[in-house]
């Protein structure tokens, strides 16, 4: 008889916590999609296959690192511009 695996809670939680991050909430989403995808791994690889949702997870992750990057490349190129701007306007005054 085949049993019914569970899916994992932590991995939904992962999975919406990364579509927020991409949507209503920016980066706090994407901080949960992180921590709860990790979680939501391990308790999934602890399991001994009871647990299922791994792909899920998986999802929330990516999407949720990526968005941290995005945020990472935005301050970046922010922190750059006004910095190059500042440079100018010392060379010409």
């Amino acid at each position: 008889m085949n049993q019914v695996r569970q899916t994992s809670s932590f991995a939904v939680v992962s999975l919406v916590a990364g579509i927020l991050g991409w949507t209503l909430l920016p980066f706090l989403g994407s901080l949960a999609a992180i921590i709860f995808g990790h979680m939501a791994r391990g308790e999934i690889r602890r399991s001994n296959g009871q647990l299922d949702g791994d792909g899920l997870a998986i999802a929330g992750l990516v999407m949720g690192w990526l968005s941290v990057a995005m945020w990472v490349l935005v301050v970046v190129v922010f922190i750059a511009f006004f910095g190059g701007l500042a440079w100018i306007a010392a060379l010409n005054s």
